[in-house]
């Protein structure tokens, strides 16, 4: 099992190549939900979303928002309509006492219909509208993820970070904003004073159960995008607890994209790899890029990073795979792995329980396995035993050294 916390574009691109490295069936995905909103009546959960259409194959990859293709002649109306009768476009905030009232989880970012300032598209929008009449039912924001995430026949658990409302809002000397507005409406060019975010959320007990498993952060905006699930009730101590691997979004100083490195600044970090270390010290291991030289205090497996297709999702899951099998050896020196021979096939000839020894320079580490575990380096990290079984079932069988090439 294996939980990736997922915002903004960067865990779900990382997500876009993880089934070939990680069980859909065993990959559950906590959504950031501190980005949604309400508009026109409508709640809209843009990094649920993001992950929900790109697993059933419909995201707009150009955008890394809504359907692919589809038709926006609803918001093209909108917008005619507005200005046939001289009303300003948005962003237009509903009234503040407005903002309190009403569906308790849409608190504090609640939105004019009139001139929407988020393009979405008709069958975008027909999403959004189940969505909020779910909720008006009386369902949970958890139970009408998994709703949408069944009609898209969704292979992975992918749920909301809460039930409870919290709003991420960005404070500038043009005054307080939500992010919607400050990043969609206004193109992330505010000054940023300082990031809030607003709400008192709490863990759902499917949120808890999947904090018990390693967790992946994807290389997604570690403000905004991480930031809000972190501001969870009980998630911090959760990580605390469990293994974590998180994929840093800079190459050094170089942000991949996005208002990352100005969050950071804003913030107090360092907008850097360094600055994602500082602000993650939960986190067990990092993936960084080859061309990145930063030095850390935790165990490092490198490869690039870059996320441009489906291949190189993969390429990082891969080396993501590798980050947890590090953290793994490293809470259990008994029952360890080797990282690095990626695609590497044992011997056929193995038959039996062998122990392998892989050998890489600077790393020598150990694993169990049986003569079933052929095949991958990452089909065998998945077949790891418990630990306090080794001995027993293991501990009089000879070593086997693998001097295994690496294969790339």
């Amino acid at each position: 099992m294996v939980t990736f916390l997922s915002g903004g574009t960067g865990t779900p691109k990382l997500l876009s190549g993880a089934s070939e490295v990680f069980s859909p069936t065993e990959t559950t995905v906590i959504g950031n939900t501190g980005d949604d909103i309400e508009l026109g009546g409508l709640y809209i959960s843009p990094d649920i979303d993001t992950v929900l259409f790109e697993r059933a194959g419909l995201l707009d990859r150009e955008t890394w928002w809504g359907i692919e293709d589809d038709s926006h002649e609803t918001n093209e109306f909108l917008f005619e309509l507005a200005d046939a009768a001289g009303l300003e476009r948005g962003p237009r905030y509903l009234p503040e006492e407005t903002q309190t009232s009403g569906r308790e989880i849409a608190r504090w970012r609640r939105f004019s219909g009139i001139a929407e300032f988020m393009t979405i598209g008709d069958r975008d929008r027909a999403v959004h509208l189940t969505r909020t009449s779910l909720l008006d039912e009386g369902h949970t924001l958890t139970e009408a993820t998994r709703t949408l995430a069944r009609a898209f026949c969704l292979d992975i658990d992918l749920v909301p970070m809460s039930d409870d409302p919290l709003a991420t809002l960005i404070h500038t000397p043009q005054g307080r904003m939500h992010f919607q507005e400050f990043w969609v409406a206004r193109r992330g060019s505010p000054e940023i004073s300082s990031v809030e975010f607003r709400g008192e959320p709490r863990m759902s007990e499917i949120v808890k159960n999947a904090l018990s498993e390693p967790v992946v952060i994807g290389p997604s905006n570690p403000v905004t995008s991480v930031g809000p699930i972190r501001a969870v009730s009980g998630v911090e101590e959760r990580l605390a607890r469990t293994p974590v691997v998180a994929v840093s979004p800079f190459v050094g100083d170089r942000v991949f994209s996005g208002p990352a490195a100005e969050l950071m600044r804003a913030t107090g970090y360092e907008p850097s790899t360094a600055g994602v270390a500082e602000i993650y010290p939960f986190v067990d291991a990092f993936v960084l890029d080859e061309a990145d030289g930063t030095e850390m205090d935790r165990p490092v497996v490198r490869t690039d990073t870059t996320i441009e297709s489906q291949l190189d999702a993969t390429r990082v899951a891969r080396a993501v795979s590798d980050a947890v099998v590090v953290v793994h050896a490293k809470a259990h020196p008994g029952v360890t792995i080797t990282m690095g021979l990626r695609m590497a096939r044992l011997p056929s000839e193995l038959n039996g329980p062998v122990r392998i020894e892989l050998r890489k320079p600077g790393l020598t580490v150990q694993m169990v396995a049986t003569n079933t575990l052929t095949g991958s380096t990452a089909e065998l990290y998945s077949k790891l035993l418990d630990p306090s079984t080794v001995e027993d079932v293991f501990g009089n069988l000879p070593m086997y050294e693998a001097g295994l090439p690496e294969a790339r």
